[in-house]
């Protein structure tokens, strides 16, 4: 199998290409057969379930259960994308808040645009601003042409932000709310368990200390995140009794279990106890259509791009070299998903090639080829005028964000924060 090398991913982009698909199969790291837990959500009633459904797979129906969703597999690929990054293996435009300037948050560090759930369009960044202070981002000259930028001139996007071309990105926040840009997923993964069985999950907890579950104990009155079991030293209602201790959303209210003492009986978990399977697949789409929808009309400056044809096939390109290096960088990264959910491949990568006329070539790209591939794409960007520079921006945090995190933390400190509202 031959390597993918520049020419043959730029004819496929500028000309009738449909799409670069990876169908790879995975096993639990514990061998065939090995429970694996995939993520659960709450269903109307509150209990934990899978997202189970039946496909069609070559004539059968076939029960999956959802291991990793195509959002969680987005956020996968740019938190490996951003390590490559960090070690300058890989060169692309991340933009980056640094909340080491104020000592309480210094543990923040910095955030980026990979790591921002709305990519360029995230809260974080629209709340923050240039490096001096002075200027929020929306108001600072990157910020202005990102809020301006379309499918039809997304020159700004591109040169700011690109991945939020390849991952997609809905400018809903910014200031022209449900009309901000947006731009569609280009390049989609999801990884499903086929032939998946529900299983049960067992758990007990002993307490070496013995503690008996009918000891009441309450909210400290000096300190409402700490507990006794002293009725004169408790926290008092309006009507002069002892408040029950209980931390936001858990069970136990009053018991030595709200402090984490005390045993837990036995119980069977029927909803989320891990499934076995047949085998999972990992399904990768880049779509080359929509790569090909994007239009650069002008520079990040405004002034209209010399030679804008060549500009374009060469800015699609580097973004398909870019979106591979997402696939190619979480592979290497591994497929540790969560606890119990540890899967390897059942061989080496291959990508296929699809043509306007459905016929497929099959390819493969090593991180290093794939390096390589990522760095002739830009360098040819950037003769033709639309080339990248790996830090556009710096940011630090308004300080209304620094108030707002500060005072999050306090709650979280007190037991009265609630994350999830």
């Amino acid at each position: 199998m031959s390597s993918l090398d520049l020419e043959s991913l730029t004819a496929l982009v500028a000309n009738d290409g449909v799409a670069i698909r990876v169908r790879q199969k995975l096993q639990p790291a514990g061998g065939p057969g090995d429970k694996i837990f995939p993520p659960t959500y709450v269903t109307g009633d509150n209990t934990l379930k899978y997202a189970g459904e039946t496909r069609r797979v070559e004539g059968t129906d076939v029960p999956v259960v959802l291991l990793d969703s195509v959002a969680s597999q987005a956020n996968r690929m740019e938190e490996a994308l951003l390590a490559a990054w960090e070690r300058k293996d890989v060169d692309f435009p991340v933009i980056g808040v640094d909340f080491s300037g104020d000592q309480e948050l210094a543990d923040i560090g910095v955030l980026t645009s990979l790591q921002a759930p709305h990519r360029i369009a995230d809260a974080i960044l629209r709340d923050s601003t240039s490096s001096d202070g002075k200027t929020l981002f929306r108001d600072m000259p990157e910020g202005k042409a990102f809020t301006n930028a379309t499918v039809k001139n997304a020159t700004a996007v591109y040169q700011l932000c690109p991945t939020a071309l390849i991952f997609g990105v809905w400018d809903s926040t910014g200031p022209k709310g449900g009309g901000g840009a947006k731009f569609q997923r280009a390049l989609t993964s999801e990884i499903v368990a086929l032939g998946a069985s529900a299983g049960r999950k067992v758990s007990s907890r002993l307490d070496p200390l013995g503690i008996q579950a009918n000891v009441q104990v309450f909210h400290r009155a000096n300190d409402m995140s700490d507990w006794t079991i002293s009725v004169d030293e408790a926290k008092k209602d309006a009507k002069g009794k002892p408040v029950l201790f209980s931390r936001t959303k858990q069970r136990g209210k009053g018991n030595p279990s709200a402090v984490n003492h005390s045993n837990q009986p036995p119980s069977i978990d029927e909803f989320s106890g891990g499934v076995t399977f047949d085998a999972a697949l990992q399904t990768v789409v880049l779509s080359l259509p929509a790569l090909r929808r994007l239009r650069f009309i002008t520079g990040l400056d405004g002034k209209p791009l010399v030679n804008r044809g060549l500009a374009e096939n060469v800015a699609r390109v580097a973004l398909a070299a870019l979106a591979l290096a997402a696939v190619v960088q979480q592979r290497a990264q591994g497929y540790d998903l969560r606890s119990r959910c540890l899967l390897v491949p059942d061989g080496p990568l291959s990508l296929e090639l699809i043509a306007a006329d459905g016929s497929t070539r099959e390819v493969s790209l090593s991180v290093a080829e794939m390096n390589e591939l990522l760095k002739q794409a830009h360098e040819r960007a950037k003769v033709a005028g639309i080339g990248w520079d790996r830090e556009p921006v710096k940011l630090k945090p308004a300080p209304k964000l620094v108030a707002l995190v500060k005072k999050s933390r306090a709650e979280a400190a007190a037991g009265t924060g609630d994350e999830a509202q």
